[in-house]
C-alpha cells in the first residue's frame, strides 16, 4: 500500500510540474511537443530558440530530479530496502505509477484529448504526439524506468 502512495505522490509532483509549467500557456512546454511544432512556434514569434533551449533544461532537471532522488529516498527511508532486488522492485513499481499517469492522463486525455495544450497557430500539426511517438513514450516508460530503476539500485547498494 505504500508503494501505491508513493508511486501517487510521484504523480502528483508530475502533475504539479506541468501545471507550474502551463501556467501562462502551453507556449512554455512547447519543449514536449514534436520538433515541427516547436519550429512553428519559433517561427510565430512565440518563444525565442534560446527560451526554448532554458526551458528545455529547466523542464528536464524538473522533471529528473525527483526520478533520481525523491524515489530513491522514499525506498530507502521510508520503505526500509537495503537489497538491490528490494531497492529495484520498488523503484520500479513506483515509477510505472507515474509512467501509466503520464501516459494515460496527461498524454492521452489532458494533451490527446483537451483544448489546454493547443497552442494557437499549430492547429495543422496535430495530433501533438504522434503514433510513432506514443510508441516510443511506452518503450521509455516500460524499459526505460526498471533500467533506471536497476541502475539507481545498483549504485546505493555499491555506496551504502
Amino acid at each position: 500500500m505504500l508503494i501505491v502512495i508513493e508511486g501517487l505522490a510521484m504523480c502528483f509532483i508530475l502533475l504539479l510540474i506541468c501545471v507550474i509549467g502551463m501556467a501562462n500557456g502551453p507556449v512554455e512546454m512547447v519543449v514536449f511537443y514534436e520538433d515541427d511544432v516547436k519550429k512553428r512556434v519559433v517561427e510565430l514569434g512565440l518563444i525565442t530558440e534560446e527560451k526554448l533551449k532554458r526551458n528545455s533544461a529547466i523542464i528536464t532537471a524538473a522533471l529528473f530530479l525527483p526520478i533520481i532522488f525523491i524515489t530513491p529516498a522514499m525506498v530507502y527511508f521510508l520503505n526500509a530496502a537495503r537489497e538491490f532486488w528490494d531497492m529495484f522492485w520498488q523503484m520500479t513499481a513506483i515509477l510505472m505509477i507515474m509512467g501509466l499517469f503520464d501516459r494515460f492522463f496527461i498524454d492521452w486525455y489532458w494533451v490527446g484529448h483537451t483544448k489546454a495544450w493547443i497552442i494557437p497557430g499549430t492547429e495543422d500539426l496535430m495530433p501533438y504526439i504522434p503514433k510513432k511517438t506514443v510508441i516510443h513514450k511506452w518503450i521509455g516508460t516500460v524499459a526505460g524506468y526498471p533500467i533506471m530503476a536497476a541502475v539507481i539500485s545498483g549504485i546505493i547498494t555499491a555506496i551504502a
